[in-house]
């Protein structure tokens, strides 16, 4: 099996001189049918889910995963069948939206913080505080909004209020680690082509005009400036400790099957075992089989 993890065309761990126009979105490594990964697929998805049990009973690690996309990158459905398999009790997703009234009261990561998994969990971020140097970034008037101290125009949004910003990513994520929690970074590389389709699919089929927004539409306007966000953001907060993997979304399939294997081969290398009982809590289980045993029908 080929470990994507150490595979440097998805893996990245040292941001230093990346370029996202490096990073093909059409690539599938050695597939070459939605069919052939289907069924490695479901193999995957039930390692996982018996893994995910050993995870929650260690109860000793936290599983964080974070999606970033462009829209229609497939955030949704990846998450949808990488998880399928999983106990639900062990697992919680959080979609981010714009910003509530109360939330703009905190610093910017405090919306987030408050939605960590506990050990032994997965926590699945459907979006994060990285929307706070994405569109953000994009759309600088967004900051002015959260009345900080230090910014009054948008000239105050310099080279060092973005540097801070990072840095603040960069420290908690540091915190995060040293606390148990195994962190994983998505960003669902899609191209501008697939995306016009999918929203082109999203128009045409009455099944999913739901998902379609023209706001979607707009945002295509401001295609490289996101590309450059994106880009800084890998190149800025890529650590060992909390790596981004810039998986090829071309072919949904091969996304899904790309961030399952990543996660197996997480869960893998924790060597997560069930906890070991001690010789008073074995004398414990033997008297209560006995006083089952002895109980009449």
């Amino acid at each position: 099996m080929i470990k994507l993890i150490k595979d440097d065309r998805i893996t990245i761990t040292s941001g230093k001189n990346f370029k996202l126009k490096n990073f093909d979105t059409d690539f599938s490594l050695d597939f070459v049918s939605k069919e052939s990964a289907g069924v490695i697929m479901q193999e995957h998805i039930q390692r996982i889910a018996a893994l995910q049990e050993r995870l929650y009973a260690s109860d000793n690690h936290a599983i964080l995963m974070i999606f970033q996309a462009r829209d229609a990158a497939g955030k949704d459905s990846t998450i949808k069948h990488v998880m399928s398999g999983i106990n639900p009790s062990g697992c919680q997703v959080v979609s981010f939206k714009v910003p509530t009234s109360t939330e703009i009261e905190h610093d910017f990561l405090w919306r987030t913080a408050v939605q960590l998994p506990e050990r032994g969990r997965i926590g699945i971020f459907n979006r994060s505080y990285y929307e706070e140097v994405l569109v953000t970034k994009v759309h600088p008037e967004i900051i002015l909004n959260q009345r900080l101290p230090s910014v009054l125009t948008e000239k105050d949004l310099d080279k060092k209020f973005w540097e801070h910003r990072y840095e603040s990513i960069r420290d908690h994520e540091k915190h995060l680690s040293r606390n148990g929690f195994v962190i994983l970074k998505f960003f669902l590389n899609v191209s501008k082509k697939e995306q016009k389709k999918r929203f082109l699919e999203r128009i045409d089929q009455p099944d999913k005009n739901w998902k379609f927004s023209y706001g979607d539409i707009k945002e295509r306007q401001y295609w490289d400036q996101y590309e450059d966000a994106f880009e800084q953001m890998i190149e800025e907060t890529a650590e060992e400790h909390a790596p981004w993997f810039v998986i090829p979304s071309d072919k949904k399939w091969f996304a899904q099957l790309a961030v399952a294997r990543i996660l197996l081969e997480t869960l893998e290398s924790l060597d997560l075992k069930f906890p070991e009982l001690g010789d008073e809590e074995k004398a414990v289980l033997e008297k209560a089989k006995m006083e089952l045993e002895s109980e009449k029908d």
